[in-house]
């Protein structure tokens, strides 16, 4: 009885080793569900921008002054000035084009944070613009918000 009790202790400390149980589990299911979820503010964030709808928009972003936004003009801190940036950067329908994210990648840090990196592509009669983004999110008794967004736009080097 010992042996056999011996044994199924060394089995369920081996599954436990390769991540087989039930709280890795659970954390793998949860982190596949944020996923989800972050995938679907970008998804929607990108819907609204393909309407015009910059409000819309800015619903991805936490509503802080704390939120942060990285770009070709510099720091803009706070989702207000983040809005009038876009604002004035995209001031019509013509002017904001077709927005699509592409090679996305979303990581789940921990239950209330993640990131994600991806490509931008924005097809516009001026012109087309692309580049790579690094968002941080936090989830947030409402869902998961960026709370800091790092754009670069340009094509990567080709060696």
């Amino acid at each position: 009885m010992q042996s056999r009790t011996h044994l199924l202790a060394v089995i369920l400390a081996l599954l436990a080793g390769l991540g087989f149980s039930s709280n890795a589990w659970a954390k793998d299911q949860h982190a596949s569900r944020d996923v989800s979820q972050i995938r679907a503010v970008l998804d929607d964030q990108a819907q609204a921008w393909n309407r015009g709808d910059i409000e819309k928009f800015m619903t991805g972003y936490w509503k802080s002054d704390e939120t942060t936004f990285v770009g070709a003009t510099g720091v803009k801190n706070g989702w207000q000035a983040i809005l009038e940036n876009y604002r004035k950067r995209y001031p019509d329908r013509a002017a904001m084009g077709k927005l699509e994210f592409s090679n996305l990648d979303i990581r789940v840090i921990d239950k209330r944070a993640a990131y994600a990196l991806g490509e931008f592509k924005l097809q516009r009669a001026e012109g087309a613009v692309s580049g790579y983004f690094t968002l941080v999110f936090r989830k947030f008794s409402q869902g998961w918000c960026i709370v800091s967004d790092h754009t670069t736009v340009g094509s990567p080097n080709k060696e």
